[in-house]
């Protein structure tokens, strides 16, 4: 039991180890909005004003600042659920995908916003859904597949927040941009294989001859039922072949005197 114990307590510290930016960001956003309120500084104006010199500080700065403590609240749990999903399962591209979509979405949001202070961190949380989903579709391999899946499930609800029909003090145009951006992060990155993925998932992107067999094949939509039954019977029928071919040349190593 001691054993199990230990065990499961090495598993938790090297999980906590995994996802400490999650934890750290949320903590980090968490204490800019209790110090803001504790002293007053109305920081509000540090977010993106599009367009503006001043506003550029705030494509860095716009994500970690939050108007009222239900905008920090109904943020917080996306944002740690979808780094966490982020660190733990593409380790390797998390902190070039995060600090890509949290700069092209304010840049995005600088351009084309309306004249206004655009604060929260709605919109990387947009991006990194987008990121997530979008590299599901392009990996194409079980694991980004279910993943895409989840946050689809989790968060489908958000797509109607991209569109200028919603309330007039949320900033759909964050929303929108972080979509755009995700997209086109996880295109930047869908050669990129992880080491969980890299022995049995196939890239369809990759330009090497090391892949192996795809997990959707290419032509799945292509060929009919038939056609697939037909290919079935002809791979079972070589496969069948050879494993009498097999047992025959052992057979006759053994008639041979090659087995004891």
């Amino acid at each position: 039991m001691p054993t199990i114990l230990l065990i499961m307590w090495r598993d938790f510290r090297s999980f906590i180890y995994t996802i400490r930016f999650p934890l750290f960001l949320i903590a980090f956003i968490w204490a800019i909005e209790i110090i803001d309120r504790l002293w007053n500084l109305d920081i509000g104006q540090f977010g993106i004003l599009p367009r503006t010199f001043q506003g550029l500080f705030g494509i860095i700065a716009s994500p970690f600042i939050h108007g009222e403590w239900n905008h920090l609240y109904n943020n917080t749990f996306s944002l740690l659920a979808t780094t966490i999903i982020l660190v733990t399962f593409y380790p390797r591209v998390s902190a070039q995908a995060f600090i890509t979509i949290l700069i092209g979405t304010g840049f995005g949001v600088w351009i084309f916003a309306r004249d206004a202070y655009h604060i929260g961190a709605s919109g990387v949380i947009y991006g990194l859904v987008s990121f997530i989903f979008w590299t599901g579709v392009f990996k194409k391999n079980p694991k980004s597949v279910v993943l895409a899946l989840l946050v689809l499930s989790l968060y489908g609800g958000m797509f109607e927040a991209i569109f200028p029909n919603v309330e007039k003090d949320i900033s759909w145009e964050s929303h929108l941009a972080g979509g755009i951006v995700g997209v086109i992060v996880a295109f930047i990155f869908k050669h990129v294989a992880e080491e969980d993925e890299a022995h049995f998932l196939h890239n369809p992107w990759a330009n090497d001859d090391k892949s192996t067999v795809p997990f959707l094949p290419a032509d799945i939509f292509e060929k009919t039922k038939q056609q697939r039954y037909l290919e079935w019977l002809e791979a079972e029928r070589i496969r069948q072949e050879y494993i009498a071919r097999m047992r025959q040349e052992a057979i006759e190593r053994q008639n041979m005197g090659g087995y004891n």
